[in-house]
């Protein structure tokens, strides 16, 4: 009988500790971009759709989707999420393992062009452009391709405006000291450029430019080996945000979850000012995290024929959507709450 006791004794052991090593959750690190779209993930991690599903999710942030797509390559981050950029597009061209997952952020963009005052009079048509010094947010990024389409109605290019890039913060004080005469800016900046007449509102891109729309210019990035070796772990992920994306839209639409949205961003520094996070604009997003291929492959071509990339991928590679497939089937349609909701998008 003596041999059988220890063995009892471990077998006890392996018993205790054997829920714990059950209940261990599978780490995934996201980088993102910290902007109002990016709420989903944070909204994802603090009402416990990660937990819930299993997963330890690290959160890290970064600059611009583009710093972190080395990192996402080779499979030390598993996503990224921030603004689709120049660099997406020759990423996924040059072969590397990376595909666009989850859409998190599109039409409406409430992204507007904006004049300085003085300007009023001498910019008064898309053609009056030319030769102007017009800010942007930065080289190869979605807000090329806006004010691309903005020219292109005017038979105007790139190269035919002085483009200057810089930070939306930082386009406010360029109108007001005359560095810029115009500006793609967005919300909140573009209200309180407005509000303190540092600017005036002139062309939303998305009223008859932009010819593809819903435009993407948010979304998350995955490595597709992670995703090969661990299928189920990433289904569980992104229908975990896409079920925070969808928690967004409700909030976007001003439904009974607005103020817990918002306390969860604020809380996340994503925006300073509680109550001007509340009162601005957000974008949209599709709730179940759909891509409109034919609007991605549109922003490739431009960057193409603009020679902002080498050469462009083949559309298939662009998008995995199976993703978006999980979450509609997963999810169930998407209900609005508060129905009587007159704005555009997220629905």
């Amino acid at each position: 009988m003596r041999p059988i006791l220890p063995a009892l004794a471990f077998v006890c052991i392996g018993l205790m500790f054997a829920p714990v090593i059950g209940q261990q959750r599978i780490p995934v690190t996201i980088a993102l971009v910290p902007s109002v779209p990016s709420g989903s993930t944070f909204i994802a991690a603090d009402k416990g759709y990660f937990s819930a599903a299993g997963l330890d999710v690290k959160i890290e942030r970064i600059d611009s989707l583009s710093k972190a797509t080395a990192f996402v390559a080779t499979n030390q981050v598993q996503v990224g999420q921030g603004g689709i950029n120049a660099g997406t597009f020759n990423a996924v061209a040059e072969g590397l393992p990376i595909t666009l997952a989850l859409e998190s952020g599109s039409t409406p963009l409430y992204h507007r062009i904006l004049l300085r005052p003085e300007m009023q009079d001498k910019i008064r048509t898309v053609a009056d452009l030319k030769g102007r010094k017009v800010g942007i947010s930065a080289p190869g990024s979605t807000s090329v391709y806006e004010i691309g389409m903005v020219l292109a109605s005017a038979g105007l290019r790139i190269k035919d405006v002085d483009l200057k890039y810089l930070s939306f913060p930082q386009m406010s004080p360029a109108l007001a000291n005359g560095a810029l005469d115009a500006a793609l800016e967005v919300a909140p900046f573009s209200d309180l450029a407005i509000e303190q007449k540092i600017a005036v509102p002139w062309i939303d891109p998305e009223d008859g430019y932009i010819k593809r729309l819903p435009l993407t210019n948010v979304a998350y990035i995955a490595n597709m080996d992670w995703i090969k070796q661990s299928p189920e772990v990433a289904r569980k992920l992104f229908v975990a945000l896409a079920h925070a994306g969808r928690d967004y839209c409700q909030a976007y639409h001003h439904g009974p979850n607005r103020a817990e949205v918002v306390d969860i961003m604020f809380k996340n520094k994503i925006v300073a000012d509680r109550d001007l996070l509340d009162k601005m604009e957000w974008q949209a997003r599709s709730p179940n995290g759909e891509f409109d291929l034919d609007s991605v492959d549109s922003v490739q071509t431009f960057f193409k024929q603009e020679a902002i990339i080498d050469k462009a991928a083949p559309r298939e590679r662009l998008v995995d959507a199976s993703f978006a497939q999980a979450a509609a089937k997963e999810l169930g349609a998407f209900q609005l709450v508060n129905k009587s909701s007159k704005l555009l998008g997220c629905r």
